[in-house]
């Protein structure tokens, strides 16, 4: 198994990183990995959590810049020093025990994406308020009619990729928003194959979601930007 980083873009989770970081480092005892935490420059504390990590794999990155998931995903990319990338979210909605499950379907099939799907229209179990379920199904509509099919979840943020998939493409990129797996495998003109593996879905126990309208507006916005790019020639 190559060495891979984990790459997760956070705002507001000192809680939860307080959590997460040291469950990751129990679960993946022994497997060669690198981990990179990009903080949105939160208010709460969160740097205060980061630094009282002190291990040669481990790495964060505060932004000053505006405040977007998919640029703080973006910027943990350019700084990963290995060719594979696993992205997951810092709220503990992602098990850090799924992470295995991914590595050995990544490292077993060579795949360019292995996604962490929710399977939310067949899973009773989603751990999702009324308003998130429904909106990520619609969403999901949407982009399998105006842009194919290529994983039953690609509104998800548990995903482990080839790190060149980003790098030859990267100008292609629309680079903003919240949903940076859509945008990485709609790509113009670029075939990628893409392998689903479903994963528990906690429900958030501590600090707020960040799902909005504003963002669900941001997300479709994307699709639209996609579709009408794979329109023109």
């Amino acid at each position: 198994m190559d060495k891979f980083t984990i790459v997760i873009p956070v705002y507001n989770e000192a809680k939860n990183l307080a959590i997460l970081i040291p469950k990751i480092y129990r679960e993946l005892k022994n497997i060669k990995f690198e981990l990179i935490i990009i903080d949105d420059n939160s208010k709460d504390g969160t740097y205060e959590i980061l630094k009282k990590f002190k291990r040669k794999n481990f790495r964060y990155i505060i932004r000053k810049k505006e405040r977007d998931l998919s640029r703080s995903c973006i910027d943990g990319f350019k700084k990963a020093r290995t060719k594979n990338i696993i992205v997951m979210d810092g709220d503990l909605q992602h098990k850090p025990s799924d992470i295995k499950k991914i590595l050995h379907t990544f490292f077993e099939n060579n795949p360019d994406f292995v996604v962490g799907t929710r399977n939310l229209f067949k899973n009773k179990k989603h751990n999702l308020n009324f308003f998130r379920l429904y909106a990520s199904r619609i969403l999901i509509l949407i982009v399998n009619f105006l842009l194919g099919v290529k994983t039953s979840d690609p509104m998800s943020g548990f995903f482990m990729f080839k790190k060149e998939v980003f790098t030859k493409s990267q100008k292609k990129l629309i680079k903003k928003g919240y949903k940076i797996l859509l945008d990485l495998i709609y790509i113009k003109n670029q075939k990628v194959k893409v392998i689903d593996v479903d994963i528990n879905f906690d429900s958030r126990i501590k600090g707020k979601s960040k799902m909005s309208l504003k963002i669900l507006f941001n997300l479709v916005s994307m699709i639209l930007k996609k579709f009408i790019s794979k329109i023109i020639f």
